[in-house]
């Protein structure tokens, strides 16, 4: 059975439920407070407001959101897919996720996706479902699914913020990674979203700021190592034109 998180009743449902499942979370609860249920708008206009989010501060974040929707009155995904790129580009919008919301719009359109049925799913085939969306990865996915469909078993396992009130709240040596905490979280089925709640409102309390969308980002690639020869010879062989408009622009 699927349950939703609409309102705050069914957050403090959920909870009372959760702490029974696991006497553990009792003093994280009372450590975090009340707390309020989070939403945001559902569909298109939610998961795209989400990709804006990836790997941005909350301000940041903001900004091009609210750049994205004044720009397309109403916001439909036949517009946004249809707009041009460097329109795009100068709502703040990087090309990856361009690309991103493009492939949304058109399989939004293109009726291979309902992003509001998507919540009557399981959690974990409602997650598949998102993820084969391009530029939808599992973190994105959750948090579309917990903040703006209500879905109570949503767990975004790899939000750095919820790894580390684990960490915090059972005295663990090191965070857990995303698969670590998912195993973790199997007990807390079917009301992983609400624990998710509790570990951000817990982390706010602990660390005295913000813990929603804290995205794990992506290790950087490590660059290839070059030894003081090969520089110096390069350096040598730059033309004597093209060493003075660098020295210029620099």
């Amino acid at each position: 059975m699927t349950y939703f998180l609409h309102n705050e009743d069914d957050l403090r449902a959920g909870l009372a439920q959760l702490m029974v499942a696991d006497p553990r979370l009792a003093p994280v609860a009372e450590k975090a407070g009340v707390f309020a249920l989070r939403r945001r708008e559902a569909g298109f206009p939610g998961l795209c407001a989400i990709v804006c989010g990836q790997q941005l501060s909350t301000a940041s974040a903001a900004a091009i959101r609210d750049r994205l929707f004044a720009a397309f009155q109403p916001f439909h995904h036949d517009a946004v897919r249809r707009a041009r790129t460097d329109k795009l580009k100068r709502l703040g919008l990087s090309a990856p996720k361009i690309k991103s919301i493009r492939a949304i719009a058109k399989a939004v359109s293109e009726a291979h996706i309902d992003l509001n049925a998507v919540g009557d799913m399981d959690a974990d085939d409602a997650h598949a479902a998102l993820v084969k969306l391009h530029g939808i990865g599992p973190w994105t996915a959750d948090i579309y699914l917990l903040f703006c469909l209500g879905h109570a078993d949503a767990f975004p396992a790899g939000d750095l913020a919820v790894q580390e009130a684990v960490r915090i709240a059972f005295d663990l040596r090191k965070r857990p990674d995303a698969k670590a905490l998912a195993k973790m979280a199997e007990a807390w089925r079917p009301w992983r979203g609400v624990a998710a709640h509790l570990f951000w409102a817990y982390y706010h309390v602990v660390k005295r700021r913000e813990g929603i969308s804290l995205q794990a980002k992506k290790p950087a690639t490590p660059r290839r190592k070059t030894n003081s020869r090969q520089k110096i010879t390069r350096t040598k062989s730059i033309p004597k034109q093209s060493a003075e408009r660098t020295k210029k622009n620099g």
